[in-house]
């Protein structure tokens, strides 16, 4: 395949030489900002360069588009003053107008570097939206040269790495004092309330252990109240169920000298919105101490994930606990919607066991997750996070390699 690289001083110029120079078989890659002209660096200006190839076939004109309108015209004058075989005239003229429109192709769009189609179909693999994977594409037009677009390994790293930037990890500056768990029915809340007491309270995974207790608003679900009765029994760490907004004030008050404490919240449908705004008016006695943290299955379609942020969004959720990252190789979807909506992660798990299967978040436990990336994944280097805080997604990232 034949490239080229062309330079003028405004985005048209350059169109008009590539034109003049290649033809119609002129294709696009990608364009940047340069300095043009001068002498030793000096008097150069601002100018535009493009890179792009040569295709082996030019495209084909554009066929002419049916204006239907006309074409009833037609069938009108067609039938006019016939008196036999009207009906048959009129279907004969419709078939062969259908058949046009049938076999009518639209323009195709301007071709892309192959490099750029497979990591797109990559993208698509792993469940990442569709604006999302527009946005990694049109990055790679954008900032890549065609030496680097002909090499996959680093077009893999280079979108690899850009995912990782986008990730946000939740970092806070001390301890919280009241830590609610919200979420849908299902997601594992009061299993993740369990593995944050085991954290904190026993001080699993290097943690300084703290004075924790537990609260369970969840008393209609059979049995909840037992399950978490019975790990804080093993823990030896107190537990209440509250049933109003005065029990949990109450309660609250009673454990005021505790550092952390955990609040398990009902599992309701997000559609059950009378059942929601009750929980949130309970939940209003914790006052300013409270940090709301919205409990999430990675296994949630796209959809249904942006549907739970605008259900629980009136909690003030701080971030994000992803759940159940044992049962899918493909988060594409939950990345999609937390970079979308700016929304940090706090704590993952990827199984049942209680405390070991919980882990503070951090950028590359969340990219070894991904499906593919082979090449990509051998720099991967993850560090383990502190329980007081885990660095952010950018302080992974030295001179372009995963720390």
């Amino acid at each position: 395949m034949e490239y080229f690289t062309e330079r003028a001083a405004s985005h048209r110029e350059v169109l008009q030489k590539i034109r003049d120079r290649y033809g119609e078989r002129a294709r696009v890659l990608t364009q940047r900002s340069v300095r043009v002209g001068g002498f030793l660096g000096m008097f150069a200006r601002e100018g535009i360069e493009v890179t792009g190839y040569i295709a082996k076939e030019a495209p084909k004109p554009p066929r002419k588009m049916l204006d239907p309108e006309e074409e009833r015209k037609k069938i009108l004058e067609s039938v006019k003053g016939s008196s036999d075989g009207t009906l048959q005239q009129v279907l004969k003229a419709v078939n062969a107008i259908q058949e046009r429109l049938d076999t009518h192709e639209p323009q195709k769009q301007e071709e892309l570097h192959p490099s750029i189609v497979a990591m797109e179909q990559l993208l698509e693999e792993n469940e990442f939206s569709a604006g999302f994977i527009r946005e990694m594409s049109n990055r790679l037009r954008r900032e890549m040269s065609l030496e680097d677009l002909d090499r996959q390994d680093i077009v893999e790293s280079s979108v690899f790495q850009w995912i990782g930037e986008k990730i946000k990890i939740y970092e806070p500056r001390v301890t919280p004092k009241i830590m609610i768990l919200v979420g849908p029915t299902g997601v594992g809340k009061t299993t993740t309330i369990a593995k944050l007491a085991a954290i904190y309270g026993l001080g699993h995974k290097g943690g300084k252990p703290v004075d924790v207790r537990m609260i369970t608003i969840d008393n209609y679900r059979i049995g909840a109240k037992q399950q978490i009765d019975t790990y804080g029994s093993i823990m030896n760490i107190p537990v209440s169920g509250v049933e109003s907004f005065q029990d949990l004030k109450k309660t609250l008050a009673l454990y005021e000298g505790a550092d952390l404490i955990l609040i398990d919240t009902i599992g309701k449908s997000p559609r059950d919105y009378m059942k929601l705004a009750e929980m949130r008016e309970m939940l209003d006695a914790c006052g300013h101490d409270a940090e709301v943290f919205l409990t999430l299955s990675s296994t949630t379609k796209i959809s249904d994930i942006k549907d739970l942020f605008k259900t629980f969004e009136p909690f003030g959720y701080q971030a994000i606990i992803l759940t159940k990252l044992d049962e899918t190789q493909r988060i594409g979807n939950v990345i999609s919607v937390i970079t979308e909506h700016n929304k940090p992660v706090a704590f993952l798990t990827d199984g049942q066991s209680v405390p070991q299967d919980i882990h503070e978040a951090s950028v590359p436990r969340l990219l070894m997750n991904l499906d593919g990336f082979k090449s990509a994944k051998m720099s991967l280097r993850p560090r383990e996070g502190r329980v007081s805080g885990t660095p952010s997604g950018a302080e992974y990232v030295k001179n372009g390699v995963w720390e």
